[in-house]
This record gives structure tokens, C-alpha cells and sequence, in this order.
């Protein structure tokens, strides 16, 4: 969660793609916490003076604030596809013989079929730091990188396949925004999908969970990153954003059909997916 911080967007089949993901993997963001994911807003005049919260306190729209780790997983697992297509090909074409076989795996120049991938987060550092990671773990071919805010999305409509956003549409000042760019640079057919802390539906976890969050969380912020501040603004964060249905209908007023969620370990995080229909 340390998760994902940035937008992905991406694409199949080379056709293109977008922010979301703590990287969307589509947006804009100020790291607020470490790994803080997206939380998007362009500093624009006419917004400077306006506020939002920040956990349980009210500041300046402005001081609000991807790594690619969700990123990477999708170009693994296209990579692997792909891979696997390939095979199944060349099993059905039992003629060949294995210098031609060779030939062909040593032709394949695209390991991705085509599909990208595109990082999008409102912070520079955040993406200077995804794409040394990229280098790192060896991927240089499917990624992108855009300095990018999810609430204007600098994409044109009808771009991207799928839009990911992984613990970091709760940093977004205008939630509701972000969702409308989500839904505009999706394809007809594209999908949304959201993980994102969430509300614990069972009674004795959840007592359990805000001693934890509240009482354990930001002591060791401090203890070990010297930072009191930043762990409780991740505890407050959590607790302010929309529970699971009330985020749901957030999703269906963008315009998104066929809604759902999924809630994982009681509801202490959950799936959220969408369709551009």
C-alpha cells in the first residue's frame, strides 16, 4: 500500500492509457505520507484559496498532497500472456523445425503484444523515484511516465483500456473529479478499478483496528521515521474516506456501470470496479 502511490493507466494492444494508480497507475498528487499515493491537485490561482481536509483538519487545497509498483505487476503478467500465447502458437505449428523455432522467439521484439503502460502522479519526485525503480527491476520497454493531475487528466478522451488507482484516491482533494477523468479517458468498455483502504464491517476488529490505527500506527511513525505528523494524517485519512457502498454510488454518479466491491480482511481495504459502458 507501503502501498502503491501512483496512477496507472494503460492500454492493450498498443492503443494507449492513462493516471491512476497511486500510480493510474492516471493523476496528480503531493506525497503527504511515505508512499503516499496520488492525491491530486494543480495549484492553479483561482483554487489557492479554498481548503480541504487533511485527515481530521481543514488546510489549504495546495497542501494536500507513484512508484509503478502496480505498474510492473501488469507488465508481468502481460509479458507472461503473451509469452504463453506465443507458445501455444508454435505448439500448434508442430512442422517447424527448431531453427525456425529459435528464429521466431529471436524475431519477437515487442515481449508486450503491444499494451503500455502509463504512469501518471501530480508529484516529480514520486515519479523520479518510479522510474529509478523501473531501471532497477529491468523494465524498460510498456512505461511511461506523465507528471499529471488525476482531476484534469492531461489525456484525451477515450484513451486507456483500464485506469488503476491503488491507496491514493483518498488524497484526492475533489474525489468526484478524479472519478469524471477516470470515466473520460476510459474507452467505451474500459474498466476502473480501485483499491483503497475501506470501513471494517465487523464490530470487535473494528475496535480492534482503531486501537491499533490510532494508538499504535503513529508511535511508530515516529519511532522509526521520526514522523508523528504523517502517520496520524494516514490514520485520519482512512477513517474520513467513504465506506464501501457510499463510495460505490460515488462511482455510479460518474457515469460507471455495473459497480462493484469486493471487501478483503473485513473490510479494512477493498476492490472497487467499474465499466465505461
Amino acid at each position: 500500500m507501503a502501498a502503491p502511490k501512483s496512477c496507472a493507466l494503460w492500454s492493450y494492444c498498443g492503443r494507449g492509457w492513462s493516471r491512476a494508480m497511486r500510480g493510474c497507475q492516471l493523476l496528480g498528487l503531493r506525497s503527504s505520507w511515505p508512499g503516499a499515493p496520488l492525491s491530486a491537485r494543480l495549484l492553479s490561482q483561482e483554487k489557492r484559496a479554498t481548503e480541504t481536509h487533511f485527515g481530521f483538519e481543514t488546510v489549504p487545497e495546495e497542501e494536500k498532497g507513484g512508484k509503478g509498483d502496480i505498474a510492473f505487476r501488469f507488465l508481468n503478467y502481460v509479458q507472461s500472456q503473451h509469452q504463453s500465447k506465443q507458445k501455444r502458437q508454435l505448439r500448434a505449428q508442430q512442422n517447424l523445425s527448431w531453427e525456425e523455432i529459435a528464429k521466431k522467439y529471436q524475431n519477437e521484439e515487442d515481449f508486450l503484444g503491444g499494451s503500455r503502460v502509463v504512469v501518471c502522479d501530480i508529484n516529480k519526485e514520486m515519479l523520479k523515484v518510479g522510474k529509478q525503480k523501473a531501471l532497477a527491476q529491468g523494465y524498460r520497454a510498456g512505461l511511461a511516465w506523465v507528471l499529471g493531475d488525476a482531476e484534469e487528466l492531461p489525456f484525451d478522451d477515450d484513451k486507456f483500456d483500464i485506469y488503476t488507482i491503488a491507496f491514493g484516491i483518498r488524497n484526492v482533494t475533489h474525489i468526484d473529479q478524479a472519478l469524471q477523468e477516470a470515466h473520460r479517458v476510459l474507452k467505451p468498455g474500459g474498466r476502473f478499478l480501485c483499491l483503497e483502504f475501506s470501513q471494517v464491517n465487523n464490530p470487535l476488529i473494528s475496535r480492534l483496528y482503531d486501537l491499533y490505527s490510532f494508538q499504535v500506527i503513529p508511535v511508530l511513525g515516529e519511532v522509526i521515521a521520526g514522523d508523528w505528523k504523517s502517520y496520524q494524517y494516514l490514520v485520519e485519512s482512512i477513517r474520513r474516506f467513504p465506506s464501501q457502498e457510499e463510495f460505490k454510488e460515488m462511482i455510479e454518479d460518474a457515469g460507471f456501470h455495473k459497480v462493484t466491491y469486493e471487501s478483503l480482511t473485513s473490510g479494512i481495504v477493498a476492490i472497487h470496479s467499474g465499466f465505461k459502458l
